[in-house]
């Protein structure tokens, strides 16, 4: 409790420091304003920080879960939505006062008009103020919009992928995909129940869910098994787990206590009518012919858990003509997909969010978070081979998005 006090405290005169050189800012872009508004603008201006403040002292000695699980996110989104923006404003007021002291150090060595040397008082730029007032309002009307009307932008993505060993009887599938659920993070169900609306409204013959149900808990997504349960298509509702489904990132009482939260976690899938493949396949079966759906539990490069065996998953579809795999995280592809199953002709995969942040404008696609995975949106293909990276439909950590709405996923496959 003793550190986690002094950090509060480091914490809080962090902010005043940042608040304090700012609001000489706000300052001088308001001195030419009419009383009323100034007095409202310098007043406001603190209204932020004591909010803040408030929220350090809430997590340090109350309970941060009172009025949810989402309010842990919305205390962190608060704070570093307030304190980023600020910091963007002071970049600017940087630069204004760099160049006031550099002209007062000229003019430290120029005559002053009684002959002695003297550095001229150097006003603030009105205008340079203004300018970080500015700065500083768009990142944090980003930030809000992203809450209000980002988080729950569902969007369909339809495209048509050609397979050129697809059976002719299944010329035309309609696959519908969500991905990373994330059900703790919700905090608008009837927003929630409108995603799931449009997907049946797309009326796919055949739903994969790519992993992330929930962030730590099975108990996360019980209030929205009803929700999801009306996910249903003629050919059936595949599922996998995700990094996130087994309780890794969560510090429990017992390793009983983890197994028994991942057989909840299962038993949701069963309860929602989802097939979860565990390392294993299934085969779809029209007109006579065959594809596998195969089902890989979690398994990514780097740091991120390998739970998943893909050589068990694919032991049984040899003579299967096509093959479409599920797995969560898209660095399994280069990893272990393509190079050791290059049988294997699509994959589909989500992990990434795109980030939650991005600008998408045509053909045009920019997020962070290309810059760590080669694969983080969208189609891709290497010679015969394609995964289709998802967006996913909730969000983690900031519960909301920016340029990169949730996605809905309809791929239509085609014979080539």
């Amino acid at each position: 409790m003793r550190i986690r006090v002094m950090t509060m405290f480091l914490f809080i005169l962090f902010f005043l420091l940042i608040d304090y050189y700012f609001f000489q800012g706000v300052l001088a872009a308001s001195k030419h304003w009419s009383e009323g508004w100034r007095s409202g603008v310098r007043i406001g201006f603190w209204v932020p920080t004591a909010l803040c403040i408030f929220a350090l002292f809430w997590w340090t000695f109350g309970d941060p879960y009172i009025f949810g699980a989402n309010t842990r996110s919305f205390i962190i989104t608060g704070i570093v939505a307030t304190y980023f923006s600020k910091i963007l404003g002071i970049l600017v007021l940087f630069t204004d006062d760099l160049q006031r002291g550099v002209r007062w150090v000229v003019g430290l060595f120029s005559k002053s008009t009684d002959g002695h040397l003297g550095g001229p008082v150097i006003p603030r730029s009105e205008f340079l103020s203004k300018v970080a007032l500015a700065t500083t309002a768009v990142p944090f009307t980003a930030f809000a919009y992203g809450i209000i009307s980002g988080a729950h932008d569902y969007r369909v993505k339809r495209l048509t992928v050609k397979l050129k060993n697809l059976p002719k009887s299944f010329d035309g599938l309609r696959i519908g995909q969500l991905s990373d659920i994330h059900a703790g993070s919700f905090w608008n169900k009837t927003a929630v129940k409108g995603g799931v609306e449009m997907m049946m409204k797309e009326k796919p013959d055949v739903i994969f869910f790519t992993g992330d149900l929930v962030n730590n808990e099975s108990s996360e997504v019980k209030e929205y098994v009803p929700v999801f349960e009306k996910l249903k298509a003629p050919l059936g509702v595949f599922s996998i787990t995700g990094n996130h489904d087994y309780g890794d990132y969560k510090t429990w009482t017992s390793q009983e206590e983890k197994q028994r939260n991942f057989k909840d976690l299962v038993q949701a899938h069963k309860i929602m009518g989802y097939d979860l493949l565990m390392n294993e396949h299934r085969f779809l079966e029209q007109g006579g012919e065959k594809i596998a759906i195969i089902g890989n539990e979690n398994w990514g490069a780097g740091r991120f858990s390998k739970y998943g065996k893909l050589d068990a998953a694919c032991k049984g579809t040899e003579e299967v003509a096509v093959k479409l795999l599920l797995s969560h995280d898209p660095t399994h592809w280069d990893a272990q997909v393509r190079p050791n199953h290059p049988e294997i002709d699509m994959t589909f995969s989500g992990h990434t969010h795109g980030f939650q942040f991005g600008v998408e404008i045509g053909n045009f696609k920019w997020s962070p978070v290309q810059y760590v995975y080669r694969q983080w949106a969208d189609l891709y293909r290497e010679a015969d081979q394609y995964i289709y990276v998802n967006r996913g439909f909730g969000y983690l950590g900031y519960p909301g998005r920016v340029g990169i709405p949730p996605e809905l996923t309809i791929i239509e496959l085609k014979r080539a």
